[in-house]
């Protein structure tokens, strides 16, 4: 276990990241799911008032970050129409099925079974992303995973109990992140099909 205190530059380093994937967002470089995006804001911000009455500690602001931050980038999109990611039906289900994991989150009165709930949901949000960066990655910045995944090992390693409660939602939001950077950065999907990025965004723009 390191000092609990470490989860603030965890929150700095969220920031940093945060930051670069806004501006990238408003130069029309990123162009961010609001889907996946909206939702793990939403998600985040309720994880954080569940580990607040599960009394985690420290480490659940950095899960307050994890909700906050992802609400800055979905109103960063709003001012850049070339900066979204158009919606479709598979978004829609993933969107739907992640808002019915939080409904089960609400109605169910058993704290554990209520967080492993929301972060299924959550992980339903992150689908939209995880496709995306499969199909064209070039539509999204690693910067942001990456930082992700440091901050989340940071607020793990902050746990005085390594609890379901404290380590679910940050070790879920590690795993993802870690994925999506991989395949943003090693361009994996068009490189594994086969297929020229420079083509496939003139072709998908």
């Amino acid at each position: 276990m390191i000092d609990p205190r470490f989860v603030y530059l965890a929150a700095a380093l969220s920031f940093v990241g945060a930051a670069g994937y806004i501006r990238d967002t408003l130069r029309g470089v990123t162009a961010p799911n609001r889907v996946t995006w909206g939702l793990w804001g939403l998600e985040g911000v309720l994880a954080f008032f569940n580990e607040v009455q599960q009394h985690v500690g420290t480490a659940a602001f950095m899960t307050l970050v994890f909700g906050l931050v992802p609400l800055a980038v979905v109103a960063s999109s709003f001012r850049n129409s070339h900066s979204v990611w158009k919606i479709g039906p598979f978004d829609v289900v993933c969107g739907i099925l992640s808002l019915l994991g939080i409904v089960v989150w609400a109605f169910v009165h058993e704290a554990t079974l209520a967080l492993v709930s929301f972060v299924i949901a959550d992980q339903l949000a992150s689908l939209p992303t995880l496709r995306k960066s499969w199909l064209q990655p070039s539509s999204e910045s690693a910067w942001v995973f990456a930082l992700g995944v440091v901050n989340a090992g940071i607020t793990l390693m902050t746990l005085r109990h390594f609890t379901t409660a404290g380590a679910l939602f940050p070790g879920a939001i590690l795993v993802t992140d870690f994925i999506i950077t991989a395949l943003v950065a090693g361009r994996i999907g068009p490189r594994l099909r086969g297929v020229d990025e420079v083509r496939l965004n003139a072709s998908l723009g």
